[in-house]
């Protein structure tokens, strides 16, 4: 499967890609944190390390170069979004096999198969309008809200606070780094090299609560992945 998209260097992407035949690629907590810790070992130059089994001591290992600046994430059962700017030549096609293969192999492993893991090559929307880049931080970060409410894109959030304290609460994305949460995850993230939507924590709270309480009839439809 080809790419429509051309990837170039100091663009910004939004890029995601599921399981094959739209199986779930995260069945455990550990499945969830092993593909944390590759978004932070598999983004760079060097070869991978994986010299711990837990989390915290993953994202302490050294690495070298990155390949892409990584500006949000977010982990879904069966498919996975993630924000990159790419800022080496090549550094988000590199990155992206590098993470895919290593995740694939632990899979594979894990639960005794073999084959492919994801739906061929990921999809990648290049995020050339600003107002449309600022709206991917929500829209990724919105993803989790359909665990609870399947249908909420369609008819609207039914119970809005349940659905705040589900995101805050959310692991397996990068929504904490944005509220001020001091976690070992924040590694992963370079916000520096993204516009500075959002200077303060009320910034990207005011935002994610715009569309959950208000504006939920203009989202944007959920990407085809």
């Amino acid at each position: 499967m080809t790419r429509s998209t051309t990837i170039s260097i100091d663009e910004f992407y939004h890029v995601y890609n599921r399981g094959t035949e739209k199986r779930k690629i995260f069945n455990t907590r550990y499945d969830y944190e092993r593909f944390i810790a590759l978004l932070y070992l598999c983004n760079s130059t060097e070869p991978i390390r994986i010299r711990s089994k837990y989390l915290n001591e993953m994202l302490d290992t050294k690495r070298g170069k990155k390949l892409v600046d990584i500006g949000a994430y977010c982990l879904m059962p069966n498919h996975f979004h993630l924000l990159l700017y790419e800022c080496v030549e090549d550094g988000t096609s590199l990155f992206m096999q590098k993470l895919t293969t290593a995740y694939t192999m632990y899979f594979n492993k894990k639960n005794d198969r073999v084959g492919s893991l994801f739906q061929g090559t990921f999809k990648a929307e290049h995020l050339d309008d600003d107002e449309y880049l600022k709206y991917i931080f929500a829209y990724i970060h919105l993803n989790p809200v359909k665990l609870i409410e399947p249908k909420w894109r369609e008819d609207g959030i039914k119970n809005r606070t349940g659905a705040k304290n589900f995101l805050k609460n959310y692991s397996y994305s990068s929504y904490s780094e944005f509220t001020g949460v001091d976690r070992k995850e924040k590694v992963i993230l370079s916000p520096t090299a993204f516009p500075k939507y959002f200077e303060k924590v009320d910034d990207f709270q005011k935002m994610i609560n715009f569309w959950i309480e208000f504006k939920n009839e203009y989202l944007l439809p959920e990407k085809e992945i």
